[in-house]
């Protein structure tokens, strides 16, 4: 991450008062300078009071960087409904278990900070009265957690904030500090830019749904809104973490995407039962798990199932049939293995093919509408 940048700031009286609701048109305004990086919480507070008082909006989209098209299309969105745009950039570590990736996860500010500039120059020639992006926040881990060091083990030490029994099913079963560490920094991130709006994507819908209960529960005043998932051309989920892919385990890890795929046939035509929905995407993960062990380490690309997951879309519980009025969450979870040997030449990504990548995906099973 670059050094520490003093954050700038533009007078109140700079910014025209006027009130811009959810989806209509508004009066266009001009900003000065934009993006802003802050990096402290007083500053960050004092610009977002002064926005308040302007009667200007803010959405807000959380990131932990190394930002894609999933993240920018979040931003369009936010843009599309409130007149700034907040970004946070912080890799959060109490949401990483102790043996994970925290440490190789990808850190890319230059280019991260170069993505918004451009996307905010592409806000500001739209003749769509949209809003920009005003504040990049970024950061230290000091700055998010001042009371204790931040701490992955469990009960753990420090200040947390726990959503159950959503954050321990699926992948909370597999990761039993992810959703605390998600709830307790969101939370503060809330607490800091209080954001009219917060912005994630469909591909972590689990994380969605531990969100929107943290807010209904604890009465935030921020609306929960959720972009659908950003997706290569055959389907594979964006994710910041597919940069360690390299072109033979991305290849497989395609494979998650077509089995949740044959799943969603089985409900489109017809089927309820669990049983009867989830075999083609079992068949399918097995079937490919089969032809790859039959290749030799310098071929194969390994993986392992996680989950595969017919869930209820609020309490993310597993079900037996699919109540047609509620409709339903296809999930899953692979984690692709490392390569055991590569070939001359051979693009490995990220690592040089070393690090274990989890991909997850989801597709909503619409109700049926009566």
């Amino acid at each position: 991450m670059a050094g520490k940048l003093r954050p700038l700031r533009i007078p109140v009286n700079t910014f025209p008062t006027f009130r811009r609701q959810l989806s209509t048109t508004a009066t266009r305004f001009s900003i000065s300078s934009s993006p802003q990086i802050f990096h402290d919480v007083p500053p960050l507070r004092k610009y977002r009071r002064d926005l308040l008082l302007s009667n200007r909006t803010v959405g807000l989209v959380p990131t932990m960087g190394a930002l894609h098209e999933g993240h920018l299309s979040l931003i369009r969105q936010a843009a599309a409904e409130n007149t700034d745009v907040f970004i946070s950039i912080y890799v959060n570590p109490t949401q990483f278990g102790l043996n994970e990736d925290l440490t190789s996860y990808p850190k890319t500010w230059e280019s991260d900070l170069q993505l918004l500039r451009t996307l905010d120059e592409e806000l500001a020639s739209s003749s769509d009265n949209k809003g920009r992006i005003t504040a990049v926040f970024a950061p230290s881990t000091t700055t998010m957690y001042p009371g204790y060091p931040p701490d992955s083990s469990i009960p753990g030490t420090g200040s947390f904030v726990t959503i159950t029994p959503l954050s321990r099913l699926l992948e909370g079963a597999s990761r039993p500090v992810f959703f605390r560490g998600v709830a307790t920094v969101c939370m503060k991130l809330f607490n800091i830019a209080t954001p009219d709006r917060v912005y994630f994507g469909q591909k972590d819908i689990q994380q969605t749904a531990v969100i929107k209960r943290m807010v209904q529960d604890f009465h935030l005043g921020t609306e929960v809104r959720i972009g659908p998932t950003a997706r290569e051309a055959d389907g594979l989920a964006l994710s910041s973490r597919n940069v360690y892919l390299g072109a033979r385990r991305r290849a497989v890890g395609i494979v998650l995407n077509q089995a949740l795929r044959k799943a969603e046939a089985q409900y489109l035509a017809g089927k309820r039962k669990r049983a009867d929905i989830l075999w083609p995407a079992n068949e399918h993960a097995d079937n490919v798990l089969l032809e790859q062990d039959a290749l030799g380490p310098r071929q194969r690309a390994r993986f392992e199932v996680d989950y595969i997951s017919l869930a209820d879309p609020e309490t993310m519980e597993e079900i037996e049939e699919v109540d047609e009025t509620k409709g339903a969450v296809l999930s899953g979870a692979i984690k692709m293995l490392p390569i055991e040997e590569s070939q001359e030449g051979e693009d490995l990504g990220v690592g040089g093919g070393r690090i274990a990548v989890r991909l997850i995906d989801n597709i909503v099973l619409e109700p049926l509408k009566v």
